[in-house]
């Protein structure tokens, strides 16, 4: 059964053009219950530990050219810019859905910095934003967006 953040969050993902499919994942997952699989995101609910990695999941495929979120399957790959990119694009994902911060950055994530990060998120210390405004999605006024996709 989705939680009401993950019910929610699944909604807002398919209204930017970027639909979850809940069904069961065999094998291991980069995040628990979160998979990528042919450009799009899956979800098992069961395995699903934290709504929020639907959000961060999303940010990565967000990011990508539509020619390379079309081909993604498994992992989002390393890129350390690409990170910083979905991570900041996730905040504004939550700040859109009127969620807190800590929904993305929870205290299991991001190496036990979640609640860092969500400070300086909230704190307006903001990393990430300059590639977002380079490929388009946001401009000066981030955290709001002005394309949820990568064209």
């Amino acid at each position: 059964m989705w939680s009401n953040d993950a019910a929610r969050i699944a909604e807002f993902l398919a209204g930017v053009g970027l639909p979850v499919r809940r069904e069961r994942i065999v094998g291991k997952c980069f995040m628990p219950g979160v998979s990528v699989k042919a450009g799009g995101l899956v979800c098992d609910e069961e395995a699903l530990a934290h709504a929020g990695d639907l959000l961060h999941e999303a940010g990565h495929l967000a990011v990508m050219t539509a020619a390379d979120r079309a081909a993604c399957d498994g992992d989002a790959g390393p890129d350390g810019g690409a990170e910083m990119a979905a991570i900041a694009w996730s905040y504004a994902a939550a700040v859109a859905l009127g969620m807190n911060a800590r929904v993305v950055f929870h205290e299991d994530g991001y190496k036990g910095g979640g609640a860092a990060l969500a400070e300086n998120f909230e704190q307006g210390r903001y990393f990430g934003v300059p590639l977002l405004q380079w490929y388009g999605m946001t401009d000066g006024g981030y955290p709001a967006m002005t394309a949820w996709l990568r064209a």
